[in-house]
């Protein structure tokens, strides 16, 4: 036998080894494509965002609401310390919304009906008394100070842009892109459906040759409708994540009947269930609806537009009496 043959031959009496070696199979996800796919145009999605906008002026519901406070760092010293999150309870909530910005956030200590948390706002100011701390914060809806953590860095304007998902503004320019998600087969746990999806990101004017992502609508090719919305502060970073699921039809409304509100850089969190039986759109309000008068014997009211009461963290907490233990 040759020298060029009996290699030959090894090389073939090695291919079984070498084929065990290089090859390696793994699971992966069991997916399906959705049985509806729908398509739509660039103007058709921005359309349909400034329709379900425009189609809501008011909005009274009850709800449940769980809030969540703590982080990877240190956050809010009352509620969690390094890498801890605690979640409260279930919250009876009640929020009332008047377009443009007024807003009426009510927090309850279900069973008792003690206020944990009351917050009104006109889109300009906001006042938010804390009763079971006999605390009170005010000031400009507006605040770029990121001291404040947990509950006291709840915003009027994150929850408005949450659940009134607005449309393209003046001054923005929008890319449609397009993607996928895998979701759980609501009829088959063992499969998931690789669902099709369309990303509206609106952008700021550019400045030279930059410019700055703004917010990300993400839609279901599946309906047509948002079921999250990124929205980015000044520095790039995600500032309020949003989701959306279940969606119920009030009168010509569909309206998402769970939203799960995410601010990372607060240590907050915020899911709203919506009690469909007790939610109505388009309702006259009261003309004192979004008043809220703090009590004369609140111990403290802390001011955040004067900048050495924004630098605090836990307004409420440092002028806690102190345990003389």
């Amino acid at each position: 036998m040759s020298i060029r043959k009996a290699f030959a031959l090894g090389l073939l009496t090695l291919t079984p080894a070498l084929t065990g070696c290089l090859v390696h199979t793994h699971s992966v996800l069991k997916t399906r494509p959705p049985t509806i796919v729908l398509g739509t145009s660039l103007d058709q999605l921005l359309k349909q965002v400034d329709d379900r906008y425009a189609a809501i002026h008011s909005m009274t519901a009850a709800d449940v609401v769980v809030a969540c406070f703590g982080g990877a760092s240190k956050g809010d010293v009352q509620y969690a310390s390094k890498g801890e999150i605690t979640c409260s309870s279930e919250l009876d909530g009640h929020i009332v919304i008047g377009k443009p910005e007024n807003i009426l956030f009510l927090l309850e200590v279900p069973v008792v009906h003690s206020s944990f948390l009351d917050m009104v706002s006109d889109g300009k100011s906001f006042k938010m008394y804390i009763p079971p701390e006999n605390c009170a914060i005010t000031g400009s809806d507006v605040v770029t100070n990121t001291a404040q953590k947990g509950k006291y860095a709840i915003r009027p304007a994150a929850i408005l842009d949450s659940l009134l998902i607005p449309g393209l503004q003046p001054n923005q320019d929008v890319a449609m892109t397009q993607d996928n998600r895998i979701v759980p087969d609501p009829k088959n746990h063992k499969v998931f459906i690789d669902e099709p999806t369309y990303n509206l990101e609106f952008l700021s004017q550019p400045e030279g040759q930059v410019a700055q992502s703004l917010r990300v609508i993400h839609i279901s090719r599946v309906d047509l409708l948002p079921y999250q919305q990124d929205i980015y502060n000044a520095d790039g970073k995600i500032a309020t994540q949003a989701t959306y699921k279940n969606y119920r039809k009030f009168g010509g409304i569909n309206f998402p009947t769970l939203i799960e509100i995410q601010r990372p850089l607060d240590e907050l969190s915020l899911t709203i269930t919506i009690d469909p039986r007790r939610t109505s759109f388009n309702q006259q309000l009261d003309a004192d609806q979004f008043n809220l008068d703090i009590p004369p014997t609140t111990a403290h009211i802390t001011n955040m537009d004067d900048p050495a009461s924004a630098e605090i963290t836990n307004p409420c907490a440092v002028h806690a009496p102190q345990s003389p233990h």
